[in-house]
């Protein structure tokens, strides 16, 4: 099987799995679980901030950082293809009684520009504008990249304006790895950091909120209420410590296939266009031969798997669970399609 459905669907590695069953555990609700706090302050530490949050989910993170920055009736500024908003389940509306500002912009991205002439004014007719958020990389945007200036931008409208600013890092890794920029770039920006720990990274569970310890102790408080409260959570926890020392310098090459894969689709007959590739997410759009749901078939065939985002539109995720044989009997099928 080739599944290029998402990089959540990797498998722990056998020293991934050895680390795990050798963790030390206690009681994360209790905050004694000595796994969990090492992974929670190196986080915290890799990152520049003071203090992290072990999570079951990247949802629950962005949820968690969204009840905690707004109050009921609060408008989120975001843009319309936002995890936080497209796929979140209307968590934001639900969770924490938020109103949002979509925006447009290419490939899933928003400037500065943009989100200043969205901040609301002080006006009783108008929701209080009190969080920006971002996505970095962009999913729906074919794993796109923010350039650093201009979250640096957005975070001093930000800070101009008296709002929060929200990082959905769920590949933030694949975006260092790409621009070569430290972490701490990052955590100096923004007020929350969500980081997914089961998408590049090959952890089977897992997300981290990073933010100060006021928002963090916050944020615990706000995790209990969602249910998010786990007990021996150190052995989820030692497979991100793994993740973190031993699966983010390899991103480079889940890049490199996805690009080959794009180069790939963008000489066949039958695809129409293929977004710019920059990291693990490819995203191309099928002409009139094949609609998504007839090309995914054709493809499962073959035993690969791949997700449909529109009817004409098809995503492939490469990850460290798909090799250069794989990749070279995806190449094999798609010139026969």
């Amino acid at each position: 099987m080739v599944d290029l459905r998402s990089d959540t669907v990797t498998r722990p590695s056998a020293g991934m799995v050895e680390s795990m069953f050798s963790a030390k555990v206690g009681d994360d609700v209790f905050g004694d679980d000595p796994t969990v706090n090492q992974l929670e302050e190196m986080a915290a530490g890799l990152f520049g901030m003071d203090s992290s949050l072990f999570c079951p989910s990247g949802t629950m993170t962005n949820q968690i950082a969204i009840n905690v920055h707004t109050r009921p009736g609060d408008e989120v500024i975001c843009h319309k293809f936002s995890h936080v908003y497209y796929y979140e389940g209307g968590a934001m509306m639900r969770n924490s009684g938020a109103s949002v500002c979509l925006l447009d912009g290419p490939r899933g991205l928003i400037t500065a520009g943009e989100v200043e002439i969205h901040i609301n004014p002080d006006d009783i007719h108008r929701p209080v504008t009190s969080l920006v958020e971002v996505e970095n990389t962009m999913n729906k945007g074919g794993g796109a990249l923010y350039r650093y200036d201009e979250l640096a931008a957005i975070a001093a409208v930000c800070r101009k304006n008296g709002l929060k600013y929200h990082l959905d890092g769920a590949r933030l890794f694949n975006a260092l790895a790409e621009t070569g920029e430290e972490p701490r770039k990052y955590g100096s920006l923004f007020d929350s950091v969500s980081v997914c720990l089961s998408k590049g990274l090959g952890a089977p569970v897992g997300s981290l909120l990073l933010g100060s310890k006021p928002f963090i102790k916050r944020a615990r408080r706000v995790r209990k209420a969602f249910g998010g409260g786990m007990r021996q959570a150190g052995y989820l926890a030692a497979a991100g410590i793994y993740a973190l020392q031993h699966n983010t310098d390899r991103l480079k090459t889940d890049h490199k296939r996805a690009r080959y894969l794009g180069q790939l689709l963008s000489t066949l007959p039958f695809v129409e266009s293929v977004l710019p590739v920059e990291t693990n997410i490819v995203i191309f759009r099928l002409g009139e031969k094949y609609s998504a749901a007839s090309f995914l078939a054709r493809l499962k065939e073959h035993d690969i798997h791949a997700l449909p985002i529109d009817p004409q539109t098809v995503r492939f995720v490469t990850h460290l669970d798909f090799t250069d044989a794989m990749l070279a009997e995806v190449e094999s099928v798609l010139k026969r399609c």
